[in-house]
């Protein structure tokens, strides 16, 4: 909604209207904080697919708000692996509609100049806040490490075939893509949309420089085909680019003044890619501190540990050879389901954390360990 007065000086002022900055706005505004966000395009839909796992959602999202949820999906690495959580694909425009409700005052406008309280906008205005929100996701450097995808939906006939019966497959590295053990390994996700579409989508989880999206499209249509299957001309795609780390200059928003939130402040997984339900989760206690004055319940040391112990995670990813990849992620689904959960998905345990990367040390080759422990003592610099 757009108000039609302006306080002089605004609690919040928020960067960037994706799902993070969105959740944000949603959530101050629902504590009685006057919120101004601003976005070159806030009415543009949203068309990317979104999903999280169901215990990783907050408590006052609607349950109309998740699409499809899918117990214990599926994952193939070198034999079939069962992951005993629910998987949730969201439903984009509701989630874009419930975060768009009692959100404050919306600007259509390009932030020229950001500061810890203010904002220059290119028509030369600017606004002033108590606090400023730079929610504007990673950008396109290709000096981070990025994830990149190409798929396409198909019907529920088409899905089960190409998944074996499966109701949804989380990873699944088989070679059948038209790749060999020395190329830089993608994998099939497949999940249902709805009751009548599921995505289809050959992913290159993360590379610094990732797979083309060409070629995963050449990779998905020869997987494909292998299972017996010609995806139609006429349908849907998505191709997927983003990274999956914050750039350097935003950094994280417990170490400068600046205030940030999202993929722009380092909740994105720099492991998996997800973002959006630490975005959803977190929303609250952001908007808390800024109520507040505070900084203390975003980022706690505990989660300051559990992100750096995640970008470790992410150069072992980054160093390991194609041959190893699917060991590597089938000694991951052997862990026992907290401490996938603990790796995944809690921001604020750095013990569940450590002793999943340590039980996948142990349990992992010779070749593994030498690139864990190489990977865990250099320093990288870019």
């Amino acid at each position: 909604m757009t108000a039609t007065s302006r306080p002089p000086i605004w609690d919040v002022a928020i960067v960037g209207l994706g799902p993070a900055g969105r959740a944000l706005a949603h959530r101050a505004t629902a504590l009685g904080s006057a919120v101004v966000s601003v976005d070159p395009l806030p009415r543009r839909s949203w068309t990317a697919t979104y999903a999280a796992w169901e215990d990783e959602l907050p408590d006052w999202l609607p349950r109309d708000a998740v699409a499809t949820r899918t117990d214990r999906p599926a994952a193939w690495t070198m034999r079939r692996h069962t992951i005993d959580r629910t998987y949730c694909v969201l439903n984009t425009l509701m989630l874009q509609s419930i975060l768009g409700d009692n959100c404050g005052t919306v600007i259509a406008g390009r932030a020229m100049d950001i500061s810890p309280t203010s904002v220059r906008l290119d028509d030369g205005s600017t606004l002033n806040a108590h606090a400023v929100v730079d929610a504007r996701g990673t950008g396109d450097s290709p000096d981070l490490a990025q994830q990149t995808a190409y798929g396409v939906v198909v019907d529920p006939g088409t899905a089960a075939h190409a998944l074996g019966g499966e109701a949804a497959v989380f990873m699944d590295w088989r070679r059948d893509n038209g790749t060999s053990s020395m190329d830089a390994p993608s994998f099939l996700y497949g999940v249902p949309l709805t009751r009548d579409r599921f995505l289809l989508e050959e992913t290159c989880l993360v590379g610094r420089p990732p797979l083309p999206i060409s070629e995963l499209a050449t990779r998905l249509h020869d997987r494909l085909r292998a299972r017996g299957i010609t995806v139609p001309s006429h349908s849907d795609v998505e191709r997927v680019r983003f990274a999956v780390e914050p750039p350097p200059e935003a950094g994280r928003s417990h170490s400068s003044d600046q205030v940030r939130f999202g993929a722009r402040a380092g909740l994105m997984h720099p492991g998996t890619g997800y973002s959006v339900a630490a975005s959803l989760l977190y929303a609250d206690a952001l908007a808390r501190d800024l109520r507040d004055g505070s900084n203390a319940r975003l980022w706690p040391w505990k989660a300051r540990a559990v992100a750096s112990l995640r970008s470790i995670g992410l150069r072992v990813l980054l160093d390991l050879g194609p041959e190893h990849v699917p060991e590597f992620f089938g000694h991951f689904f052997d862990l026992p389901p907290q401490l996938q959960a603990a790796y995944l998905s809690e921001r604020s345990n750095p013990r569940g954390t450590l002793s999943a990367m340590g039980r996948m040390f142990l349990a992992s080759s010779g070749d593994i360990r030498g690139v864990i422990l190489r990977s865990t003592l250099r320093r990288e610099v870019r």
